[in-house]
């Protein structure tokens, strides 16, 4: 029997976790999953990782440079980075110092949690020098190659997939039971309390105009928690605000957003990634154009895709339906699209993930693997990488900065001292042109 691969997946907030381990499971099937969240902001709690119903065989909580330490030590075939792209970045070119020259590290992955509708060409720059950069869409990937070819940059890396969590029975009219209308919210889209307040009351009238449907408001953290994005106006605050507070059919809901979706008859939302998971199931879909089609909303995303709608028009029962080209365009194939043999319920995401698997797979293959390049350097941004790697408490060659690992467990001084001048070894001969040197001195620094 095969040994099972071992998987690294690193993130720093709960939706990211959900994407990274997601997509460990798509790459690599039949795997053991090591979870590390990264020490920060956005790191999240145990409620929010339980909602989000991906388990790891083992989760910890890591700066960079302590995770950099546990992939030099432990032995992983794959790393999934579900991360901002300037942690990605801090990573890469701390990968890149572990393993300067060819030889058997892990295959790195990356991506995008969900729309990418902002900061582009900054995001996937950052990203540039994983093996695999992974975009959600056919659409994604043609954007992200040109970004890459656009700096001259290598676009080998860029694969197209699918968003891991796409998933679920296909839509089926509410039939007897109450029609339920999700209001799927953002922490930060729109980001005023005016905005914000507007759309809740927007959401309570509607539940008011129709008293038989169940109206949720889907919350994305509890006050206090944090995500992805910052929450600076919580609607469970600005509900408490309401005259009289929400009507007795409207309610604040948590839970995983799959199982919210079960029993969904519409989907409302600003831009939220929610609305690709509902489209996908074909059940009825409303970006919301009330606040404006903006570019700072990420609305604009959904030009073309045959949800733009107001509350006005939801309020006289529209229910939108996505267009098919668009959808395709997405990466967003319907569950089960009528006339194409389709199977109800089919999981589409692994069939789009067929690609990425093969890539990984041939990756795994490989003897070595070369070093990590990244697009940006010391040479092509000096005024911007610096200040990103010491951030995450690197110095500008991606090793460590003094005190920013702690020693592992049972290591003794005596053994980490070595294990540094091995290290720094390898990286001089290397840079002098000695190839078939290093390895071996590098092979000496892992005893």
């Amino acid at each position: 029997m095969p040994e099972r691969k071992r998987v690294a997946v690193l993130a720093d907030s709960d939706t990211r976790w959900k994407w990274g381990a997601l997509t460990a499971r798509r790459l690599v099937p039949d795997h053991q999953l090591t979870g590390f969240l990264l020490r920060g902001r956005a790191t999240p709690t145990a409620r929010q990782l339980g909602e989000v119903g991906v388990r790891a065989d083992r989760l910890s909580e890591v700066t960079c440079a302590e995770f950099l330490a546990e992939i030099e030590r432990e032995r992983y075939d794959v790393v999934v980075l579900a991360l901002v792209g300037g942690a990605v970045q801090a990573v890469l070119h701390g990968a890149r110092a572990l393993w300067p020259a060819p030889a058997r590290r892990p295959v790195l992955v990356t991506g995008y949690v969900g729309v990418v509708y902002e900061k582009l060409a900054d995001g996937l720059l950052l990203r540039h020098g994983a093996d695999l950069v992974l975009a959600n869409s056919r659409h994604d990937a043609q954007r992200f190659r040109a970004v890459y070819e656009g700096v001259g940059a290598d676009a080998a890396a860029v694969t197209e997939t699918a968003l891991p969590f796409l998933g679920g029975a296909p839509y089926e009219p509410a039939g007897s039971r109450a029609h339920t209308v999700v209001f799927a919210v953002q922490p930060s889209v729109p980001d005023s309390r005016a905005d914000r307040a507007y759309l809740l009351e927007r959401v309570a009238g509607h539940a008011r105009l129709h008293p038989g449907r169940e109206v949720l408001i889907k919350l994305r953290s509890k006050p206090g928690e944090h995500t992805t994005h910052l929450e600076e106006q919580p609607y469970q605050r600005l509900a408490e605000k309401i005259p009289g507070g929400l009507p007795a059919n409207c309610r604040l809901v948590y839970g995983n957003m799959g199982e919210v979706l079960d029993g969904a008859d519409l989907l409302v939302t600003v831009s939220s990634t929610a609305a690709l998971e509902s489209l996908h199931r074909s059940i009825p879909t409303a970006i919301l154009t009330d606040l404006g089609i903006r570019e700072a909303l990420g609305n604009h995303h959904f030009l073309g895709s045959g949800c733009l709608a107001s509350w006005d028009q939801i309020d006289s029962g529209l229910l939108p339906v996505g267009d098919p080209a668009w959808l395709a365009a997405q990466g967003v194939l319907p569950a089960a699209a009528a006339g194409t043999g389709a199977d109800p319920g089919r999981d589409t995401a692994a069939d789009a993930y067929a690609v990425a698997r093969a890539k990984v797979a041939g990756l795994l293959a490989a003897t070595r693997l070369p070093a990590p390049a990244p697009y940006y350097t010391r040479t092509t941004a000096p005024g911007y990488l610096p200040g990103i790697l010491a951030r995450h408490h690197l110095a500008p060659d991606g090793t460590p900065l003094p005190g920013a690992v702690r020693p592992a467990a049972g290591e003794s001084r005596l053994r980490r001292r070595l294990r540094a001048h091995l290290r720094e070894a390898a990286r001089g001969a290397y840079r002098h042109g000695v190839q078939r040197v290093a390895p071996v001195i590098r092979r000496l620094g892992e005893l």
